[in-house]
């Protein structure tokens, strides 16, 4: 079975693009067999191709606020959240305790009042009043 990706709504087309990133970030960072400086690249079976389900069973959310980025309104609202890089390469692998399963391909997924963010957490910046979600997701 092929998909036409041109049927694919932009929100879920945006979520598999960052679903792709963060398992190419995770694969990455993940060290492959445990030897150091050992990389493995998921077989094509195991690439992400739609997200699993709109609905998410883990959620973490906070208002925005004017000229602060959703990154750091994250950390403000969840000192021990976790991530990976900084600015636009920022990536959130941890919220609220619960770390991603790179071996399920979850990834924390980003919404600004309901809509999928087409920025990264690092550079986004809120506004008084929006409210900013996590949801854990994961792609098939």
């Amino acid at each position: 079975m092929t998909t036409d990706f041109r049927t694919i709504p932009k929100s879920h087309a945006a979520a598999l693009a960052a679903g792709l990133l963060s398992l190419a970030l995770l694969t990455g960072c993940s060290g492959g067999t445990g030897d150091p400086g050992t990389t493995t690249s998921p077989a094509a079976s195991e690439t992400a191709t739609a997200p699993a389900s709109e609905s998410a069973s883990e959620t973490f959310t906070y208002e925005g606020e004017d000229g602060k980025t959703v990154l750091e309104l994250l950390l403000e609202n969840d000192p021990e959240a976790e991530v990976s890089g900084e600015g636009e390469m920022a990536f959130v692998t941890g919220i609220d305790g619960r770390a991603v399963d790179a071996d399920a391909n979850e990834f924390w997924a980003l919404y600004v009042d309901g809509e999928f963010a087409q920025e990264g957490a690092g550079t986004l910046e809120t506004e008084d009043g929006q409210e900013i979600e996590w949801k854990l997701d994961t792609f098939e």
